[in-house]
Order: C-alpha cells, then sequence, then structure tokens
C-alpha cells in the first residue's frame, strides 16, 4: 500500500510539473464577441486568451468582406494583462468583418484562428 501511494504521488508530481510546458494560448473570449452583431463600430478589437502572448511574433488582422484591411496600427498587449492583446481599427461602417489572428504564447506554441462579426446598419 506504501508503495502505490509513493506512486500516485510520484505520477501526480510529474503531470503537475508537465502541464504548463504543454499549454498554448487559446482564444477565451473577444470583444466584440465571436459571431455577434453590434449596434456601434467599435475602436478596437481586443482578444483575451488563456495565458500570455508575445506580440513582437504574434498578429491581429481585421479585413472587411472585400478584403480590405480595416486594422489602424500595431496589435498590442494590455497594460499589466499579456492575456489581452488588442489592435485598433479605421472607422467602420455597417457590414461583416473578419478578425485573423496568429498568436505566440509566452511558452512559444503557436495558436491561430479567425471569426466574424457584423456591426449593424
Amino acid at each position: 500500500m506504501e508503495r502505490h501511494v509513493r506512486h500516485t504521488i510520484i505520477a501526480a508530481a510529474f503531470l503537475a510539473a508537465s502541464g504548463p510546458a504543454f499549454a498554448h494560448a487559446f482564444l477565451d473570449s473577444a470583444l466584440p464577441r465571436v459571431g455577434s452583431t453590434i449596434a456601434a463600430p467599435p475602436a478596437e478589437v481586443v482578444l483575451t486568451f488563456t495565458q500570455g502572448v508575445e506580440p513582437d511574433f504574434s498578429r491581429i488582422e481585421v479585413e472587411d468582406a472585400s478584403g480590405a484591411r480595416v486594422d489602424d496600427g500595431a496589435p498590442h498587449t494590455a497594460a499589466g494583462d499579456p492575456a489581452k492583446f488588442a489592435v485598433p481599427l479605421k472607422k467602420l461602417s455597417a457590414g461583416t468583418y473578419t478578425v485573423i489572428w496568429h498568436v505566440t504564447s509566452v511558452d512559444t506554441h503557436k495558436t491561430q484562428g479567425k471569426f466574424k462579426f457584423t456591426v449593424a446598419q
């Protein structure tokens, strides 16, 4: 019994120690929300990830329905919160926009994705 407990503790310690090494920065939330229709155009897109991202190795692009870029400036992390990654936008008109993101997390893993939101007329 004592040997079984010792093996269980060793296995649990190994899993706890190895867990963060396999983590990735997955999209946790977005403003505007994924798939949402909003009444007023946003000034920026803010993506929140499950862990911090490296802004020098990450990007957010926002395109209108014709594929023209409407992001306006360099993406950046929020002050004091490296899990929040934002990009300013040009003045948007009514229409559907696609957010395309590629991020490298602080543990160097890469993730990517895209989603749409709509600005109502």
